[in-house]
């Protein structure tokens, strides 16, 4: 059938919103009329990022449990019955043909409200490991689309399908030269190290580097740095007094095509996003996974693709004894990073847009 309005829900980080992206553009692709609405949590980076791309969002006021004994947990309860009510409105008002749940805050509310208008559901579950909320919303969903294997221990067998997590089309299609990544970002013909700590940062790999960068350029190096917003704005006047030839600090790098195409080699955490893009891009990587997700689920992400040869991992605690020692070793290894780039190409999943709007034709009502 022909899809005429889709909701999609999630967000909160870069690694729910652009496969969120990217799945709303495959549908708007095979079908021009269709109208998309996202759903998004109030406050979050959904609610910017995808107005920039030219979609409408909703917001709902919903947060997550606190880990620790918070009194915000007592807020919670209120805040879950209200988001519902309003995420029944919207799916009331726009009737949508299916609901797709990325992840994020928003998804449980607007699912569960989908699942009790009889409105078909997919959920889109990036991660190795699934969360309290998806494993409940998998219950009801017509499809849970995963980007791992033995993901049948969260959900029943019978509705998943493996078929990775979607990366943006200029990731997927880059068409710059390593030469020209490196001349946008103003940089010379060096081995190019790229860092990318997820899209909020990440605070102990940014310490590092800002106390290590300089031993990257004595060995021959150049840097592409992205701190996240946080980081860069709590050290904006350190960041711009360490200016050098050799060493782009940003906060966020929207051109992430270009940094890719610049980069020998990456440090990154070891969200599902990033993951999927490495290996489409077959870039050789140093995974720095942070232990302060649901489930330590990024460390498990790591490990998938460790196991394999293709990735190198060090540890949040071992970061100040290896990250830099690690990653000078890839550096001055070209046979170590060709090995590693032919092992993470062999887990890419460049089709997976394409399979996921496959199987939301398959069950729209």
């Amino acid at each position: 059938m022909e899809l005429k309005s889709v909701i999609i829900s999630g967000g909160g980080t870069g690694g729910h919103i652009f496969p969120a992206l990217a799945i709303a553009d495959e549908i708007q692709r095979r079908y021009p009329s269709c109208k998309i609405l996202f759903v998004g949590a109030q406050g979050k980076m959904e609610m910017e990022k995808v107005p920039e791309r030219g979609y409408s969002i909703e917001g709902l006021q919903i947060a997550g449990i606190q880990r620790s004994l918070s009194p915000k947990n007592l807020k919670l309860p209120l805040l879950v019955v209200r988001a519902y009510r309003k995420a029944k409105g919207i799916i009331k008002k726009h009737q949508p043909d299916v609901v797709i749940g990325v992840g994020g805050y928003a998804s449980g509310p607007t699912l569960f409200a989908a699942n009790k208008a009889k409105i078909p559901t997919l959920l889109q579950e990036q991660n190795a490991f699934a969360g309290l909320t998806n494993k409940i919303l998998g219950k009801k969903a017509k499809r849970v689309c995963v980007a791992y294997t033995g993901m049948e221990q969260f959900f029943k067998a019978n509705k998943v399908i493996n078929t990775g997590n979607p990366v943006r089309s200029n990731i997927l299609n880059i068409t710059a030269t390593q030469t020209e990544g490196q001349a946008f970002f103003k940089l010379e013909d060096k081995p190019t190290l790229l860092i990318i700590g997820g899209s909020l940062g990440a605070r102990k790999v940014n310490e590092c580097i800002h106390q290590e960068w300089q031993k990257i350029i004595d060995a021959g190096g150049q840097v592409i740095w992205q701190t996240g917003k946080w980081y860069y704005e709590a050290h904006q006047n350190e960041l711009e007094a360490i200016q050098h030839n050799n060493l782009v600090v940003v906060p966020f790098i929207k051109d992430m095509d270009m940094a890719y195409a610049a980069a020998d080699v990456v440090i990154s955490r070891a969200g599902a996003l990033s993951i999927s893009e490495l290996a489409v891009v077959g870039k050789p990587v140093v995974f720095v996974p942070s232990p302060y997700v649901a489930e330590d689920h990024q460390t498990k992400n790591a490990m998938n693709l460790v196991n394999q040869g293709a990735a190198e991992i060090v540890k949040e605690v071992d970061i100040p004894s290896q990250l830099i020692s690690t990653t000078l070793e890839l550096i001055k290894s070209p046979d170590r990073r060709q090995a590693l780039t032919a092992a993470i190409l062999k887990t890419a999943k460049p089709n997976a847009t394409a399979h996921i709007v496959d199987e939301i034709e398959k069950i729209a009502k």
